[in-house]
């Protein structure tokens, strides 16, 4: 954590401002997640179609499942299943008990569809407002939300998390960086809500109009929807004198507020184990992995009632550990996922590992994109980023991009091009970056 300033927020919460079950024991925690399980299980297989042909298939029915390490029998669901079962195939309830729908944006194929009943919002709007109190949210604070609106689960599960903490929402939405600036000026929040690259947008748009991030109001940022370093946490924490915390969650499972890390430690996202049942599996063999090893997030919720997921593979790479400004299990940060990962020339190569050394190289924005090509039988890779403000001349830029090259060589293992390209240069998006533009299959 670094030093703390007067606009910082960093008290611990005292036990009467947490949900007992945050406190509870692991016992207890166990206890409750088994019968929430066998529940689940259940709903889906007696309601879902899929559910109860996948489990026949697989030889295993919801009394088999006795104990939490029984759930391993039972099979997997991935974002594919979801797509196969477009639109209303995986609700467990009828279509007129759906509340709200929302949707991925569809943008690799068939959108997937996810349900809700009103109890399913009353949760999601339970576990967003722990999450934001988890962050140093406090009633009374006033949350701009910049998270996109819509179809994306950004937005209105913040806004909605935001409100049930009792707080003042902003409901701002993504783009309009130059409105969005003039309202954190205007209306002085105290959080701010968003990705962390529109973040960064943000403070360029502080800079651009001669404003003094530090200065402004805000204290905590509460940023997810993509991976995200400690490094960029560390560079946007001194750029806003704020605290920078990692928000988790996908629209498959409920939407923002699955896990959330603790202001007092950033040591990890403590995931809500009450209504979201967590494993890591090896990507490869999909074998349950233990505690501290490192794998692919499968996550079983708990107590939705539109649409109960068994076991979806997440794609997000992390592990568990103990539980310690709480008694429910940390994930570590997510910095990557095993469907973005780049395999160039026999190097497994993460965004965030380069994202991590630009940020070591003074003269460079962390604005950025890996351009992947293919020369005859060879794939190459050039880093695209943006040289900071004042950073003209052609030798400067020149030294830039080869002490970048070489820290990737070095650290990463593989030889990359390196382009040091204009201030402002870089798409900017108001939702997750756009960090990989594959032309092999142009080439």
């Amino acid at each position: 954590m670094t030093a703390a300033a007067s606009k910082r927020i960093s008290r611990v919460p005292r036990p009467d401002e947490l949900d007992p079950i945050e406190t509870a024991s692991r016992d207890e925690i166990a206890a409750l997640q088994l019968e929430r399980l066998r529940w689940s299980v259940r709903h889906a297989y007696e309601n879902v179609p899929t559910y109860r042909a996948r489990f026949d298939a697989a030889g295993v029915h919801p009394d088999d499942l006795r104990t939490l390490e029984d759930l391993a029998r039972f099979p997997f669901t991935t974002k594919d299943d979801l797509r196969a079962a477009y639109p209303f195939g995986l609700f467990a309830v009828p279509r007129e008990r759906i509340a709200r729908i929302h949707a991925s944006s569809g943008t690799t194929g068939k959108p997937t569809i996810v349900g809700y009943t009103s109890r399913d919002l009353e949760t999601w709007a339970e576990v967003v407002a722990r999450s934001i109190r988890a962050a140093g949210g406090r009633p009374g604070m006033i949350v701009h939300v910049a998270y996109g609106y819509g179809l994306f689960t950004g937005g209105l599960g913040a806004h909605y998390g935001a409100e049930r903490l009792g707080c003042t929402v902003v409901p701002v939405s993504g783009g309009m960086t130059e409105r969005q600036v003039t309202l954190i000026e205007d209306l002085r929040p105290d959080i701010i809500m968003v990705t962390p690259s529109y973040m960064l947008a943000i403070l360029d748009e502080f800079r651009r109009q001669g404003l003094d991030p530090r200065a402004s109001s805000l204290a905590i940022g509460i940023f997810g929807a993509e991976p995200w370093t400690n490094a960029m946490r560390a560079e946007i924490e001194e750029a806003f004198d704020m605290h920078a915390v990692d928000i988790y969650g996908l629209s498959e499972i409920i939407g923002p507020g699955v896990a959330n890390e603790c202001v007092e430690t950033k040591d990890g996202l403590h995931l809500w184990e009450d209504h979201f049942y967590p494993e890591i599996i090896d990507p490869e063999t999909g074998r349950v992995l233990a505690d501290g090893e490192r794998g692919e997030l499968v996550l079983t919720t708990l107590t939705k009632e539109a649409m109960p997921v068994i076991r979806y593979r997440t794609r997000d790479l992390t592990r568990l550990l103990p539980g310690t400004a709480r008694t429910m299990r940390r994930i570590e940060k997510i910095t990557g996922r095993s469907d973005d990962m780049i395999i160039l020339r026999g190097v497994n190569v993460f965004p965030s590992q380069v994202e991590e050394q630009i940020l070591r190289v003074g003269g460079l924005a962390p604005h950025y994109q890996l351009v992947l090509t293919r020369d005859g039988r060879l794939d190459a890779m050039t880093v695209r980023v943006e040289a900071e403000p004042g950073v003209a001349g052609a030798e400067q830029r020149a030294a830039l991009a080869q002490e970048l090259a070489q820290h990737v060589k070095g650290v990463i293992g593989v030889s990359v091009g390196v382009e040091v390209v204009d201030p402002g240069a870089i798409e900017r998006s108001t939702g997750k970056a756009r960090r990989v533009v594959d032309l092999r299959a142009k080439g």
